[in-house]
C-alpha cells in the first residue's frame, strides 16, 4: 500500500474504507428490516434478534444515513410491543382483537415504508413519528 509523506495511507484509501463500511451498514439495515418482516413467521424470535442487533450496532450507524433507519426500527419495536401488550390486556373485553389487528397492520406499514426508503436511499424525515 502506498503511503503519503506523513506515513499515513492516502486519502483515497480512507474513502474506500468508508465506502465499504457504509455498504456493510446498508446491507445490515436491509437484513434487520427482513428480520422485522418475518416476525409473524418466527413467533417473534426474529424481532428479538433484530432489536438486539439494533442496539449493539447503534453506535456504528451514528452520523450515517442509516442512523434514522435504526431509530425507526427501534421505535417500531417499542411502540409495537406496548400496543401489543395493551391489545392482549384488552382481549378479555373483545376490543383487544381489533387493537392487535391494527398494531399488526401499523407494524407492517412501518416495515414497508422504512424498507422502501432504504431501498431508494431516501432519508426518513421523521423517524420519531408514528407514520
Amino acid at each position: 500500500m502506498e503511503q503519503s509523506p506523513g506515513g499515513y495511507p492516502p486519502p483515497s484509501y480512507h474513502n474506500a474504507l468508508e465506502a465499504d463500511r457504509l455498504r456493510s451498514l446498508r446491507t445490515l439495515t436491509h437484513v434487520l428490516y427482513a428480520l422485522y418482516a418475518v416476525y409473524w413467521l418466527t413467533g417473534g424470535i426474529s424481532v428479538l434478534v433484530a432489536i438486539i442487533i439494533n442496539y449493539l450496532k447503534r453506535g456504528d450507524v451514528a452520523g450515517t444515513p442509516y442512523e434514522q433507519h435504526f431509530e425507526w426500527q427501534i421505535r417500531t419495536f417499542w411502540m409495537g410491543l406496548i400496543a401489543h401488550l395493551i391489545g392482549v390486556a384488552l382481549i378479555i373485553v373483545v376490543i383487544g382483537i381489533p387493537i392487535l389487528w391494527a398494531v399488526a397492520i401499523w407494524t407492517l406499514y412501518r416495515i414497508i415504508k422504512g424498507w422502501l426508503f432504504l431501498y431508494d436511499n431516501k432519508p426518513l424525515l421523521n423517524p420519531r413519528g408514528w407514520f
